[in-house]
């Protein structure tokens, strides 16, 4: 199942109406010939931690793989007015966009990989007024997914191995929100999803047993419990806290063991509210006490890594761990901070420019050139990143250089092994990548995690990985900066 099954054929006008009015400009300017490149990044790492999952990339290349202009698309645009009356667009440049075909060259950090602020996760090069159009798009596709896959892996690592279950579909930001933050969460690290659309369209496993209105549909709630094991003998975790929870524990157990009679499992009971550490060690006890040492206690209540990570640490007897409201929408941070930006021109007959943006604060001023991220590891694993430019001759020897305070830099080993982490996806508009399977996007985040220092996964206050600019490329963006600055002054 792919976007178009859940939205009209054409998504090209899901976009910024600046976008289009750029792109008009190009064209009117005689620009239409021309290349740009232009990155996606972000500039901080999400709930002040050390590091983000790249996520989304494939809801991009369905978009990309399917963009056009059809006829309801270009009807609409030409239907808009300007402050004067006139129409904003003329109907040369809507049949332009008409017969556009997708040209462009797009590069991306596959879904799972373990990625750091400044870094590339597209870099698209082409006609420049096709790389302005996608801006918003490729943002709304890239910003959410990997904000919450950056959540999932967060609460997956402080479950240390129990399984996580993503359970926001309730209060996600719409059906899209809902169905994307499953994806991201499970490409994170959780293990499963109650999102049963999230389940058909990705191939998540799906999990749930019931709710309080099951129990409050019948006159007691011991009756409950052997309705719901005669009607779901394989799926017996009874939610035993709607009245007095440790009560709830004692009739658990009573049909637990009518279930063991009849050759069937108890297996777990859900807590939904209260001290959960404690609640949850005198639940185990009686399970233990009862025989049922294998019966899971499954959790859920507002949760998230840090309370997670608080009741580990409290001694809590949970196996499971439902995650809903504060994993779907990442409560704690609703938006992650990327950005689109124009790094290189290449006009007609000349060759290609460096460009940046500008700032008063240094963490604002955009990288230029086509850049490429280069990763190096030894054998203990990874020790620095390299956001370096196709442009410039490679070193020979690597220094990174941190953009923020250049007093602060590391030469590389020449025994460091490396690699590339923007990979081709499409050439020419030609798409020439196969996303892997969703399993191997999961797989990818957690053993990814696994080869950098425990301190850059520290919830609080997290270590610094090295991350920036390769020397040569510092060096031509401070010329860069200071030829702007000196024509700005004078």
């Amino acid at each position: 199942m792919k976007l178009r099954d859940l939205y009209r054929d054409s998504l090209s006008l899901l976009t910024d109406f600046y976008q289009l009015t750029m792109a008009c400009g190009y064209w009117k300017e005689g620009l239409k010939d021309s290349e740009a490149v232009y990155h996606l990044h972000y500039r901080k790492n999400p709930f002040k931690g050390g590091f983000a999952v790249a996520c989304g990339l494939e809801s991009v290349i369905e978009f990309l793989d399917d963009f056009h202009f059809d006829e309801s698309d270009l009807d609409y645009l030409s239907n808009l007015k300007d402050f004067d009356g006139n129409p904003y667009f003329p109907g040369e440049f809507l049949q332009y966009l008409g017969d556009m075909k997708f040209e462009c060259d797009v590069d991306a950090i596959p879904e799972g990989t373990v990625v750091f602020p400044q870094e590339s996760l597209l870099r698209v090069k082409g006609p420049i007024i096709q790389c302005q159009l996608l801006e918003s798009p490729l943002l709304n596709l890239v910003n959410f997914p990997t904000l919450i896959a950056t959540k999932g892996a967060r609460v997956s690592m402080a479950a240390k191995g129990d399984k996580v279950l993503e359970f926001g579909l309730r209060r996600a930001q719409g059906i899209d929100g809902a169905v994307t933050a499953s994806r991201s969460s499970y490409i994170g690290g959780c293990h499963g999803t109650s999102n049963v659309l999230a389940g058909k369209m990705f191939g998540i496993p799906v999990s749930g047993t019931h709710a309080h209105s099951w129990i409050t549909a019948f006159d007691e709630e011991l009756e409950s419990f052997y309705a719901f094991a005669r009607a779901m003998p394989g799926n017996t975790i009874f939610l035993v806290d709607t009245f007095d929870t440790i009560e709830g524990v004692k009739k658990a157990i009573e049909v637990g063991k009518w279930l063991k009679e009849n050759g069937r499992k108890f297996y777990g009971i859900r807590l939904d509210s209260g001290d959960l550490a404690y609640l949850s060690i005198e639940s185990r006890k009686l399970l233990d006490n009862a025989g049922f040492e294998e019966t899971k206690i499954v959790a859920s209540n507002e949760l998230d890594e840090t309370v997670i990570s608080d009741l580990k640490k409290q001694g809590a007897q949970i196996a499971v761990w439902g995650v809903g409201t504060n994993l779907a929408t990442a409560k704690d941070q609703p938006a992650l901070d990327g950005i689109y930006k124009l790094s290189a021109v290449k006009h007609k007959g000349k060759d290609w420019q460096h460009k940046l943006k500008l700032s008063e604060q240094m963490i604002k001023i955009s990288n230029p050139g086509i850049l490429q991220v280069r990763r190096f590891s030894n054998e203990y694993g990874n020790i620095a990143d390299v956001i370096y430019d196709e442009l410039l001759p490679p070193p020979e020897q690597w220094t990174v250089v941190d953009p923020l305070d250049p007093t602060r830099q590391k030469t590389l080993p020449d025994s460091a092994e490396s690699q590339d982490l923007l990979v081709p996806i499409f050439q020419k508009g030609k798409l020439c990548y196969r996303s892997p399977p969703i399993d191997e996007m999961r797989e990818k985040t957690i053993k990814g995690l696994k080869k950098f220092h425990s301190g850059i996964k520290r919830f609080l206050n997290p270590h610094q990985y090295v991350v920036g600019l390769e020397r040569n490329l510092y060096q031509i963006k401070v010329k860069i900066i200071k030829e702007i600055r000196e024509k700005v002054n004078q």
